[in-house]
Formats: structure tokens, sequence, C-alpha cells
């Protein structure tokens, strides 16, 4: 591997690998799996961009041996909510009919939800989600930069303070993996 490639994406992941606030948020964050499981009660995951949720609700329902639900997977119910009530309320739609006390949200975003563009606010759809799923359970996000909004309103956040897209997604799935074994009692099937 060249120098310039191993600076450019290996060593902000050994630096992140240092920090011990990144293991202890995880830890948190099993804390709150844990309990969901023990009280079975359900999880529910999403995000904007790639299809990483998909795999990660399979990973958790399969490894991880807790009822879990990727509200992305969906494709004509995101699109028909999408039609009738707005991108910024798709999540927050289907939460509304099937959240119950005590359940879990796990959103990921690579920036957290800030700023605007061309569609208007970023990740507004992710952030009025965890607002009311705060109402009625526990929130963990897992995001990038610096963290944004979702950073602050979530129960538990799993912050990769990295800025680069590519390396915030792949570390993403890294800590997938770590949730859902370490909760399916760290067996590796």
């Amino acid at each position: 591997m060249s120098k310039n490639i191993s600076e450019k994406y290996m060593n902000p992941v050994l630096d992140l690998a240092k920090k011990e606030e990144f293991f202890t948020s995880i830890d948190k964050a099993l804390e709150i799996l844990r309990e969901a499981k023990d009280r079975n009660k359900q999880v529910f995951i999403f995000g904007n961009g790639g299809g990483t949720g998909t795999h990660f609700a399979a990973d958790m329902f399969k490894t991880g041996e807790i009822k879990t639900v990727c509200l992305n997977d969906n494709i004509p119910l995101v699109s028909a909510l999408t039609n009738d009530n707005g991108w910024e309320n798709v999540y927050l739609e289907q939460l509304k009919r099937m959240m119950n006390e005590g359940d879990v949200v796990i959103v990921q975003s690579v920036h957290g939800g800030k700023g605007r563009d061309k569609a208007g606010n970023w990740s507004e759809n992710l952030t009025k989600a965890v607002d009311y799923a705060n109402k009625f359970g526990k929130s963990i996000s897992i995001v990038g930069f610096d963290g944004g909004i979702l950073k602050k309103i979530s129960h538990v956040c799993i912050h990769i303070p990295i800025d680069s897209t590519p390396l915030v997604e792949s570390l993403q799935n890294f800590v997938h993996h770590i949730l859902a074994f370490e909760l399916g009692n760290g067996e590796r099937k």
C-alpha cells in the first residue's frame, strides 16, 4: 500500500482506535440494546444514503437475536409516505405506527443532520424521527464529521470524528458488527 493511501485512509482509523470515548459510547449503546432485548422490545434502524441499514438490521435480528426492522426497506411504503407526508416525515410516520414504549431507534448519518443544500435542511427526516422516538424509548446515533444535531439529541452517540464520507460509512459497518455480535453474546456465527 502506498504511503499516500495509508496516510489518507488508515491513519484516521488508527487515531480513532485510540479514542476511549468511541469505545465507551459503543458500550453505552450495548447497555441500551441489552435492556431492550431482555424486555423483548424492538429496534428500528434508519438513515439516508447507502443501504447499510438493511444489512445492519439483518445482523441485529439474526446474530443479535433482537427484533429489528430497517425503516428504509419497504420501498412502496417509503414512496407513499414521501408522496403524501413529505420526505422530512418518512421515518416519523413509520415510528408513529410501530414504536412502542421502551423500543430503541438506531439512526446513522455521515454528517449527523446539519446544514442545508438545494433540497433544504439535511436529514430533517432523521432528526424528527429521533425527537419522536426520545418520547417513548431510547435513541442511538452513529455519525461522522462533527456529529451534527444527532450527536446532541440522541441518548447515545457513537461519534466517528473523521471528515471523510467513505471512511465514516466503512466504520459505521464496523460498529454495526460489534453491536450485533456483542448483543448475540459475542459469538461469531
